[in-house]
Parts: structure tokens; C-alpha cells; sequence
């Protein structure tokens, strides 16, 4: 090989390898390690859209049952995968401002390939049954409004008309080819932290009296959120404009990691995560919110066929 040919391999490892480099500064303690109890993909795994397809025209129930399925088998997208960290400050009193890092995933919970994704809208329960089995949670509005104000891409919310039609899977394909559109007009590479194309599936105090309600905040616009936080759903409903944005449980504090249900219990941080201050028993409310989704789940998977596709 001529010395030339050499020159030039050489030159692009070190660009790669200047790359990854730069990558991992870029994403500083948010490391692939915070995402390995997420199932590997399988090589045979549905696309999205084929996804889409095999759950058209099922009950919300059995509809739900597949969701968590696809999820808990590693059906999503690599590029999910590669965390972002986000950074909140606290005020403790008379102490300096304490600064905390969480690490959230750069788009919302999604089934399928990089190549073929679906973001998949789901029910609150499912969403936090899911995320912790894969060691996340949710947001609250006070981190959905830290990822939006420092994520690389804001995409302008596309609300479709109101009206039954908000719950079906065809209303998640169209709204999910809006944002692909404008993701793809823009340029946008996968990893990249993106907000605005859903309202969140978040965390509040608020759950602990409504445990049959889903809460939601966000979808902002120019900085403001088009959604308030609001319970008034039942824990049934989920429609195309929600998402699931994971939230590694663990954060960090000055470089040492903690997690992020003992800082959200600290009356001391928990402002730097929660406009509420302290969430009350997260973990026993978590809890709660998926023994109730599991039951739910089992019964339904109870009425199905052995066979599902």
C-alpha cells in the first residue's frame, strides 16, 4: 500500500477517534453505562411503522399490553440510548448554588430502528413501569423546562385537530411523520437534544391524589409551554402529542452520583428538580402508579390470544 494510502487512514482514525473524544467530553458524566439495563435490539426487530401497522384497530388495553412488550424487549432506537446532561442550579439558603446534572435521553421514547421509529404516545403507568425497569423515570416541568431551554433543536408543536381520532395509532403516524418532516428540514442528526414536538408525561405531587390520572406539561412554544400541568385525563388516556422522555435515576452532584429520588427527598436540592420542592415518597408513588399498571397489564394480557404477532 502506498505510503500516501497510509497517511490518509491514519489521518481519519485520529479524526475519529478526535471525535469520540469530543463526544464524551460533550456528554461529561452521562455515560452509555447509565443505559445498559436497556435490552440490546433484536436483529429481527419490527420497524416502527410495521409496528404501527400490527396495532391498528386494537382496544387502548391491548394496544398498551404491546407497547410495553415492544419496550421491555429492547425494541428501540440506538440513538436513544446516548444520554445528555441537562443542568439545574438550587439555592440553599445561605449556601453557594449548588449545581446538578441530569442525564436525559435526547428525544421521547420511540419504537423501532434508527432507520424506522415511531415516538410511541403511552399511558403514564406504562411509561414508568418501563423506565424502571430500564433504571430512569420521568421528568418534572421544572426539567422539562431545563431540556427545552437547552436542547440543540427546538421543533415548533404541530397540534392536530381535536377530537376522537386524538387516541389512534393513525393520528401517532401522522403526527410523527409532522415532526420527522421537520426534523429532516432542518437537518437535525440523531442524538441531537430535541424539544418541543410532544407534551411530557411528567412527575408532581399532584399524582398522589389523583392515582387514576395521567399528568402532563409542556409542548413549548418560544419558550412557553402550550400545556400547563394538568391532571384532567384519566389514567386510560394517551394521545399523539404525549411522550415519554427517559431520566436517568441517577444524577450528579459536583461530579459524585446520586440518586435522584434521595435529591428530589433533600429540602435542600429538591428545588433544583421540582418547582414543588420535595416530591413526597417518588419511589412509594412510582411504586404504586406500576403495581396498579402491572395489574392492569396482566389482566389484559389474560384475555388475548397464546399467538400475538
Amino acid at each position: 500500500m502506498p505510503i500516501r494510502s497510509y497517511i490518509c487512514i491514519a489521518a481519519i482514525a485520529l479524526a475519529a477517534g478526535l471525535n469520540a473524544a469530543r463526544a464524551a467530553a460533550l456528554r461529561g458524566p452521562c455515560d452509555d453505562s447509565l443505559a445498559q439495563r436497556i435490552p440490546t435490539r433484536a436483529t429481527d426487530a419490527r420497524g416502527g411503522h410495521a409496528f404501527a401497522e400490527s396495532i391498528r384497530g386494537l382496544g387502548d388495553d391491548e394496544r398498551e399490553s404491546r407497547i410495553q412488550r415492544e419496550l421491555l424487549s429492547g425494541n428501540i432506537p440506538k440513538f436513544l440510548r446516548a444520554l445528555v446532561p441537562i443542568h439545574l442550579r438550587s439555592a440553599t439558603g445561605s449556601n453557594a448554588p449548588v449545581d446538578i446534572v441530569i442525564c436525559a435521553a435526547p428525544d421521547y421514547l420511540a419504537i423501532g430502528s434508527d432507520d424506522d421509529f415511531l415516538l410511541m404516545p403511552m399511558r403514564l403507568a406504562t411509561a414508568l413501569s418501563a423506565a424502571g425497569d430500564f433504571g430512569f423515570t420521568l421528568p418534572t416541568p421544572r426539567m422539562v423546562d431545563a431540556i427545552y431551554t437547552q436542547a440543540a433543536v427546538h421543533l415548533a408543536p404541530h397540534p392536530l385537530p381535536a377530537g376522537s381520532e386524538m387516541r389512534s395509532t393513525e393520528y401517532s403516524l401522522r403526527h410523527n411523520e409532522l415532526v420527522g418532516a421537520q426534523r429532516a428540514a432542518l437537518d437535525v442528526s440523531l442524538g441531537s437534544l430535541v424539544a418541543g414536538d410532544k407534551k411530557d408525561l411528567v412527575l408532581t405531587n399532584r399524582l398522589r391524589s389523583h392515582l387514576d390520572r395521567v399528568a402532563i406539561y409542556g409542548w413549548h412554544s418560544e419558550g412557553k409551554p402550550i400545556q400547563s400541568l394538568s391532571t384532567v385525563h384519566g389514567w386510560r388516556y394517551a394521545d399523539y402529542s404525549h411522550g415519554a422522555r427517559l431520566i436517568s435515576t441517577r444524577v450528579f452532584i459536583d461530579g459524585r452520583a446520586k440518586s435522584i429520588f434521595d435529591v428530589m427527598q433533600d429540602s435542600r436540592l429538591a428545588r433544583a428538580l421540582s418547582d414543588e420542592g420535595v416530591i413526597e415518597n417518588v419511589v412509594g408513588l412510582i411504586e404504586t402508579l406500576d403495581a396498579r399498571a402491572q395489574a392492569r397489564i396482566a389482566a389484559v394480557l389474560q384475555t388475548l390470544p397464546s399467538h400475538q404477532p
